[in-house]
């Protein structure tokens, strides 16, 4: 039997259930300077709206709860609940959220139980053994990465919109997409727009914003990317259209790390036209491309009809083809499907600023994938800037 203690004070009325949970049913209320920390469960049916103070969430080798009829809105907040501290509402964060030990746990079939990060705020010390398994939410933001993963694996997701989100979510699954328990449906991985495209079977993630965004997505060495293609290049962004009912390809406007462990930016898409999106490549798993390494390139793209273009000799014998060009820190600056010897020095990617100027003078390292032979041929280019 459960016993009841009220406390009163000219703004809350909050409920002690002996060992066993906290109960508001006021208004309370926290002054700056404030601190408090729950080492129970929270059930909260009044107001907890908190323009300041510290509360924190506290439990060695044991879980803790918040539930109740209305969402709290803490100012800070600390997590430190070894098991996890399980959200049955959502919580709101008007400024900060420190991840110490343990994980912020909601159900990954239900998206409307989430924590928000409001406006402007952030979080510190997320890793693999404190971030937040399931649904992270933002408002009113245009740029931000989800400190989301699924048991030991932080598996973050950077978005960046064409404008601000009013509200954008996110989780991460360490789950086949072919067979998601979580999601209760599959999505079968050989259901794709083209053939050329393989899909990773080991994790996936959900992301809904009604914004044209770019979305930066992690691997780590269990994500095996290796089996997604021969190169770092190769890696891409797929997602499972709505409209389609199959896997596209939304593309890598920048790829970096290694085959263990990096991050692949996608083109623009809008997420809410998506189920889910993950990593893809290349399906190099029926039939291994040959590689060929060609020769090094000089370019200088002054008009002066003496090497202003990449001539690759023989491109037309591979109308099926992708040519990419990346700087010396990995970021992809140029990429044209059926390439036609058409690349005189200017990025066609958007994350590139001032585009019309050409890129500066140095090294790159360009990949051709010619799909219908079964080739891919590499090499380097140095370009002579020119201004324009």
């Amino acid at each position: 039997m459960r016993i009841k203690i009220f406390i009163f004070s000219c703004c809350c009325c909050i409920g002690l259930y002996a060992q066993d949970a906290i109960h508001n049913y006021g208004a309370l209320q926290l002054h700056d300077g404030t601190s408090v920390g729950f080492h129970l469960n929270l059930i909260n049916d009044g107001d907890l709206n908190q323009d300041f103070g510290l509360v924190g969430f506290y439990g060695e080798n044991e879980n803790l709860d918040v539930s109740g009829n209305q969402a709290p809105v803490f100012f800070d907040t600390e997590i430190a609940v070894d098991n996890g501290l399980l959200l049955n509402i959502p919580i709101y964060i008007s400024n900060n959220v420190n991840f110490i030990s343990g994980h912020i746990i909601t159900p990954k079939n239900d998206p409307n139980f989430f924590l928000n990060f409001l406006d402007n705020a952030f979080y510190v010390g997320e890793n693999d053994i404190s971030m937040i398994d399931g649904y992270a939410a933002a408002t009113n933001t245009d740029n931000f990465v989800f400190p989301v993963g699924d048991d030991d694996r932080l598996r973050t997701l950077q978005i960046e919109s064409a404008a601000t989100n009013a509200l954008v979510k996110c989780a991460y699954f360490k789950e086949d997409p072919n067979t998601s328990q979580s999601l209760g449906k599959g999505f079968s991985t050989s259901q794709k727009a083209t053939s050329y495209v393989s899909i990773s079977q080991r994790e996936f993630w959900k992301l809904e914003s009604a914004m044209p965004s770019r979305v930066t997505l992690t691997w780590d060495s269990q994500s095996n990317i290796s089996a997604l293609g021969e190169f770092i290049s190769d890696v891409k962004v797929v997602g499972w259209s709505k409209a389609e009912n199959q896997w596209v390809n939304l593309g890598n406007t920048r790829v970096e790390g290694s085959m263990i462990s990096g991050s692949v930016t996608s083109e623009e898409f809008i997420p809410n036209d998506y189920e889910i999106i993950t990593i893809g490549g290349n399906d190099d798993l029926t039939e291994t491309f040959q590689t060929i390494e060609l020769d090094n390139y000089f370019l200088t793209p002054n008009g002066d009809g003496k090497n202003d273009f990449l001539v690759l000799e023989g491109i037309e014998n591979s109308p099926n083809n992708t040519m990419q060009i990346f700087d010396r820190y990995g970021v992809l600056v140029y990429s044209k499907t059926n390439y036609n010897n058409e690349f005189n020095g200017l990025s066609n990617q958007g994350a590139i600023v001032n585009k019309n100027a050409g890129l500066a003078s140095g090294v790159y390292f360009y990949i051709i994938t010619m799909n219908d032979l079964r080739q891919k041929h590499q090499g380097y280019l140095y370009v002579s800037s020119t201004k324009r």
